[in-house]
């Protein structure tokens, strides 16, 4: 099927126009931007005749900021083919869908969408994706994309478009409205956030974290869903009633008063208990990270680095609580360990075995008379440092001996001394009745 997605040019439209591809559909992008490049860069086509695109589209998928989302349903849904779906991605369901079922032809097929993730996640497991189906307009497409989310892995839930709006004023607009409020809190006290971490509890440092990751993003993006969602203003109001409360208390010191807020507070919350073990899950899971590069010093490891994918191997030297250096041989790296991710032996041997270069040695040897070089071959490759081995030469009847002569080419991982591994193979043929050659 064909799809085509309006704002495919943008960080969100590029990461489904990848899983639409890896999915086997006909992907068409298209960005005011007119950003051909990242089209080619993706494998997919630019729609150059838009209106075209639009009405050849199996799929028509909106991935535009907020606040022009309607516009572009008012434009893009009356060009739509019958049976054809028109979707959205944004994370706001009541203004989008009302103007679907506005603008969208009877025959065209509606379902408003939000995916709860970024673009920086690698693939659907454990994500999740809500989907609000409009009755009488949904009931093709529906159990479609549903099985195609499932089927990645996705967490489906299927709400209303007005239940989505009134959760996600909590679940977005309090959660970004209190970091980015943290961050400029931050920002007013002239507080210095790095050299804070010298003091650092694990809550705080997870804190912190999510305050930078929230502030780093698109701030057009976090102001639109402030913004235009209309029930975000009550949450805002009953969040800085809180806050003045909570602090007049404090200036009282009423103690009583500050427990009894707390302990409502809780009960409201519910199952405390569980919400301790899954924090200590996340806490320990950055300790234990830590923990095995502690454990690693003058040991070789490899690192990948989560943002340009590169692998970095060598002698761990040194771990503080924020960098890692690594003795490459040719020299010393430095990095952030927020950065990186530590990779296992095997992974680490699998990187190896893919992307060094490595060597090339040859051994020849006379084998016992009635032995299957295969076999002999299968030993040798059981050299953890031996990527392949391949059986370059057989030859019987040498004037000198009665036994076949086997040649056997030895690829030796790249970051070993050939000659040394050369030697061990040569050992090992000789231990087992061969006599090596030359």
């Amino acid at each position: 099927m064909k799809v085509l997605i309006i704002g495919g040019t943008g960080e969100m439209g590029q990461w489904f126009s990848r899983f639409f591809k890896e999915n086997d559909y006909e992907v068409t992008v298209w960005g005011s931007s007119g950003k051909v490049e990242i089209a080619e860069h993706l494998g997919v086509e630019f729609a150059h005749d838009l209106d075209t695109s639009i009405s050849e589209s199996d799929i028509v998928i909106i991935t535009v900021p907020i606040d022009i989302t309607e516009r572009v349903i008012a434009d893009t849904a009356p060009k739509m083919k019958n049976d054809s779906l028109l979707m959205d991605l944004t994370s706001l369901k009541v203004g989008p869908t009302e103007a679907m079922l506005k603008y969208a032809p009877q025959g065209v097929g509606i379902l408003g969408t939000h995916p709860m993730f970024g673009p920086s996640i690698p693939s659907l497991h454990g994500q999740t994706f809500i989907l609000t189906p409009i009755e009488g307009r949904s009931e093709k497409w529906l159990p479609v994309m549903r099985e195609l989310f499932e089927s990645s892995g996705a967490h489906i839930e299927i709400i209303s478009p007005r239940e989505h709006d009134h959760f996600v004023s909590v679940v977005q607009g309090l959660t970004h409205f209190a970091y980015i409020t943290i961050g400029t809190t931050f920002n007013r006290l002239d507080f210095s956030v790095s050299e804070s971490r010298r003091f650092m509890s694990p809550v705080y440092d997870i804190m912190v974290d999510f305050v930078g990751r929230i502030l780093g993003q698109n701030p057009y993006l976090y102001a639109f869903i402030q913004m235009e969602n209309p029930e975000v203003l009550k949450v805002h109001k009953a969040f800085m009633q809180e806050c003045s409360d909570m602090s007049r208390i404090v200036e009282e010191h009423d103690v009583e008063g500050f427990i009894t807020k707390m302990r409502d507070a809780a009960t409201h919350f519910g199952d405390t208990a569980a919400a301790l073990r899954r924090s200590d899950k996340l806490i320990n899971s950055k300790i234990s990270e830590f923990d095995q590069l502690l454990a690693s010093i003058g040991e070789e490891r490899a690192m990948r680095h989560i943002y340009s994918d590169t692998v970095h191997a060598g002698i761990v030297e040194r771990v503080s609580p924020r960098n890692v250096i690594l003795d490459t041989g040719s020299k010393k790296v430095t990095l952030k360990i927020e950065n990186i991710r530590l990779l296992s032996e095997e992974e680490m041997h699998a990187w190896k075995t893919t992307d060094l270069e490595h060597h090339l040695r040859d051994v020849s040897a006379f084998v016992p008379n009635g032995s299957d070089p295969e076999i002999i071959k299968g030993i040798i490759q059981c050299n953890e440092n031996i990527v392949d081995v391949e059986i370059i030469d057989t030859y019987a009847g040498l004037e000198d001996s009665d036994r076949m002569s086997v040649t056997f080419r030895l690829k030796i991982l790249g970051d070993h001394e050939p000659e040394n591994i050369r030697h061990e193979v040569e050992t090992l043929l000789t231990g087992i009745g061969c006599q090596i050659r030359g």
